[in-house]
């Protein structure tokens, strides 16, 4: 019986024979492999060391036979294996929400190798249905959630593909839930300088916070993890490096930024002299506090100087948002008819890295340029985000051709 059996096109099934079971039959372990990935001339050799591979499972007992597991089964080594080394922390938690939530529940007992594309569809039908959310709301779950859990499925499925363990990725046989592209919530210019004059009468930690978020672009994570080596005030630059981040049962902690990549990005004079008053401020706080004080080196701290909880910010400019609408509304000398001009729309902490972006595009700040201070790993994922933003400044541009042009030949006439 040979080892190494050529079953297709790029097909190759493996044998290993394990000895002899209590009634003197022989046990034979098979797994057939997709090599579609290699190069013809090399899959050969490619399928001997996959055999190897799947010998040496066998031989240290970690080998799950792919007609046996189910796909429980097989999230649990993927998890293992895979997840836990390789993710970050927060990603892998969500993951886990999914997956130990709803994934595993109404998908885990299949068996891996027969799990169908109706399988998945009728979970995502079930998805929708009314009493499914965890909060209570009525109505299923949003179409953007669904396809986070389409996404984690297929990526999971497919690495079993990758690992011999099926042939092809049912998730990839079904259209993926289709979600409506919505531009993100953001303020215009009127909006935000009308932010920047109220944050003035604010506490100068979260006027700071508020400023730089604006100017910065910075994720909530890289906006709490700041530390003062961060800050070059001579060359008014802000180096971005790191996160802030927490999960439920674990204390605050630092990671790499999203990218992984550290990026370098100018500030404002104006800023950097805000920077520079918030610094005094904290040195008295220091002063204060004498020994109580836990000096960390960071830019934004609790009372006492330790790590402020990254949501801190996000929670604060919601409730100065709220706050700010509530004594519009209860202002009586604003005529109600003037009250709108005054209010502000609630734009989540994220919302203000949106606001930069999208008011540097209008500004005719070239794409990379914008990518870059985002900390995107690509070009086309600030594309993607800011498509409605981009399409409104090409209006503006062919608008500015026809002016110019407009004017030339208004020139030309004159001439004549």
């Amino acid at each position: 019986m040979a080892s190494i059996e050529k079953r297709g096109d790029n097909s190759y099934r493996l044998t290993v024979s394990c000895g002899y079971d209590k009634k003197g039959k022989k046990i034979i372990k098979r797994k057939t492999i997709n090599l579609s990935h290699i190069r013809p001339g090399k899959q050969l050799e490619e399928a001997n060391k996959q055999w190897v591979l799947f010998k040496d499972e066998i031989e240290k007992g970690i080998y799950l036979d792919s007609g046996k597991i189910t796909f429980e089964e097989f999230i649990k080594k993927w998890l293992k294996d895979y997840a836990e080394a390789e993710l970050a922390p927060k990603t892998l938690y969500r993951y886990k929400e999914l997956l130990y939530t709803r994934i595993i529940p109404a998908l885990g007992h299949i068996k891996l190798n027969k799990l169908q594309p109706t399988h998945i569809t009728e979970f995502y039908s079930n998805l929708r249905e009314d009493g499914i959310r965890n909060d209570g709301k009525p109505g299923g779950l949003s179409e953007r959630t669904i396809l986070h859990h389409h996404r984690l499925i297929s990526s999971i499925l497919a690495t079993a593909i990758q690992w011999g363990f099926i042939l092809n990725n049912p998730a990839l046989r079904l259209k993926a839930p289709k979600v409506e592209k919505k531009e993100a919530r953001h303020f215009n210019i009127e909006e935000t300088a009308y932010v920047l004059q109220l944050i003035e009468n604010e506490p100068i930690k979260y006027k700071t916070m508020i400023t730089l978020a604006i100017y910065g672009g910075m994720r909530e994570g890289e906006l709490t993890a700041l530390t003062w080596s961060d800050i070059n005030f001579d060359d008014c630059t802000i180096k971005i490096n790191k996160s802030l981040q927490h999960l439920p049962g674990r204390d605050t902690f630092i990671k790499s930024t999203k990218t992984e990549t550290t990026r370098l990005i100018s500030i404002p004079i104006s800023v950097m002299t805000l920077l520079k008053e918030y610094k005094r401020w904290q040195n008295t706080e220091k002063l204060k506090l004498g020994n109580l004080w836990h000096d960390s080196d960071a830019l934004f701290t609790a009372t006492d100087g330790k790590s402020i909880f990254p949501s801190t910010i996000s929670k604060w400019f919601l409730k100065f948002i709220r706050k700010h609408n509530e004594s519009i509304i209860n202002d009586d000398k604003i005529p109600p008819k003037d009250k709108s001009k005054y209010l502000l729309k609630e734009v989540n902490f994220h919302g203000l890295r949106h606001t930069s972006a999208t008011l540097l595009i209008n500004q005719g700040v070239d794409i990379t340029t914008v990518s870059k201070r985002l900390g995107h790993a690509r070009t086309s994922t600030t594309t993607d985000i800011y498509s409605h933003s981009l399409q409104k400044a090409d209006v503006e541009a062919a608008d500015k051709l026809e002016n110019l042009f407009n004017n030339e030949v208004n020139k030309a006439k004159k001439q004549l």
